[in-house]
């Protein structure tokens, strides 16, 4: 069995609740409103980037202009540099300058499978981890005219990257090719496999023999996943029933207003939309103070949830930097600016276009675990269920059958022809931090085609 190609993007925009209004402050303009979310989600990650968006002056790579793609073994500067032992990590950490961008960017890590072996088995992997869109982590660009406003116009920068990847990587481009991806990436995946696929059926560039598509936790059609809450919230104890019900009026208009954010994208319209629906969610969570939104069995520390300032100060160390061959840039985790710039799009349909690829052959993986709230399991299986695609009515009606680890129950599984939907226990928004070892079983078995 050939090696798979395993990609897993970074997604650096995350999603978060809005600060509850007074009733009384007046409407705030669209980009207003848009900053003050950034702002809100970066404190509540207890994150203080120094910069809103990684946006030089100075392009510290401009002496590599001959060369569009400049990649280097990582160096560890505690393992003595003269043993095998760094040779045999084969990590890899590079630069590839956006071809059609003025002055961007794009990081990313490459890691070989261990292996080492053309005909290595599905679970020994290289892996790609990309630091986008630009504009974040160490992805930079020398103007703001490079910062991207949708998911597709990203896609365009990503599916750049990655023929200039497999050009210098010329053994890997016939290796399967799977794109996974948390959070956010419920809208990111989609859009960059689309590209992918198109510009496979369309014979342009180098082909990349993409073979599925996975979402954690992801946010992919708000309008149903949004309307999940109430469900949910109710099954897993954090509202009573009178507060079910009184919630019934601000999710119809949720599902209202983001119907119209879809059909005309218009920037008050869309910022509306996600004022009522994340109104809802916010109601939830004043019913249960101090909650984790991402892991309803914990409370927050303060306003925190996540504390993501460790791997902030990690990466900007200067003996981490000089290893990874990063000079004079600062990472950014979560970029204001960008996230103003593409906040239009997050309460848009991005499920469109998945019908296309399982029709053509392509895997589809959803899976969640099943104590996060803000992109919960409930939602998540209620979209993937209503997905109009050939294979509908049966994998409707398939049965749900248990996904086991070492003969331990870790999940429940429902599948039928390149679908899948995989509800992780014991799991929360991050589920491969919480059930590694069921994660990565979940993903070997998935690639293997076991669960068709």
């Amino acid at each position: 069995m050939s090696t798979r190609f395993l990609c897993i993007l970074l997604v650096l925009i995350s999603l978060s609740a809005i600060e509850a209004d007074n009733g009384n402050a007046p409407p705030l303009p669209a980009s207003k409103f848009r900053q003050k979310q950034a702002e809100k989600l970066i404190r509540d990650l207890n994150l203080l980037p120094k910069l809103d968006a990684n946006i030089v002056e100075d392009d510290p790579a401009a002496a590599d202009d001959a060369s569009r793609i400049v990649e280097r073994s990582i160096r560890f500067p505690h393992v003595a540099a003269n043993t095998t032992t760094v040779a045999d990590f084969g990590h890899h950490a590079g630069y590839y300058k956006l071809a059609s961008t003025k002055g961007a960017r794009m990081f990313y890590y490459y890691f070989e499978s261990r292996s080492k072996n053309a005909s290595a088995p599905v679970v020994e992997s290289n892996l790609i981890y990309i630091d986008q869109p630009t504009g974040t982590g160490f992805s930079y660009s020398t103007t703001t005219d490079d910062l991207r406003h949708t998911s597709e116009e990203a896609s365009v920068d990503f599916y750049d990257f990655l023929q200039a990847f497999f050009e210098k990587h010329g053994e890997l481009a016939k290796n399967d090719f799977y794109l996974t991806g948390e959070s956010y990436a419920g809208h990111y995946i989609r859009a960059f496999a689309a590209e992918i696929h198109q510009r496979n059926k369309d014979r342009k560039g180098i082909h990349i023999n993409l073979k599925g598509l996975a979402i954690g936790d992801g946010l992919t059609n708000p309008e149903i996943q949004y309307k999940s809450y109430r469900d949910y919230a109710l099954n897993m104890k954090l509202i009573n029933r009178v507060e079910y019900y009184r919630l019934i009026g601000a999710e119809r208009s949720c599902e209202t207003k983001t119907r119209a954010c879809g059909a005309n994208g218009s920037s008050l319209t869309c910022a509306e939309a996600y004022k009522i629906c994340t109104g809802v969610f916010r109601s939830i969570i004043a019913s249960k103070p101090g909650i984790n939104h991402y892991d309803i069995r914990k409370n927050c520390s303060g306003s925190l949830c996540y504390d993501f300032s460790s791997a902030e100060r990690f990466l900007n160390d200067e003996a981490v930097q000089n290893a990874l061959g990063v000079r004079d840039i600062e990472f950014i985790s979560c970029s204001t600016k960008v996230h103003e710039y593409m906040f239009l799009e997050m309460m848009k349909n991005f499920e469109g276009g998945l019908p296309a690829l399982l029709q053509d052959g392509m895997k589809l993986l959803v899976y969640a675990g099943e104590f996060d709230l803000i992109c919960n399991w409930l939602g998540n299986s209620r979209w993937v269920e209503n997905m109009r695609w050939s294979g509908r009515r049966r994998f409707v009606s398939a049965k749900s059958v248990p996904f086991k680890v070492g003969g331990a129950e870790a999940g429940l599984r429902k599948s039928y022809g390149g679908l899948s939907f995989l509800k992780v226990y014991n799991a929360v928004h991050m589920v491969p931090m919480d059930q590694p070892k069921a994660s990565l079983e979940m993903l070997r078995r998935w690639m293997q085609g076991q669960f068709q």
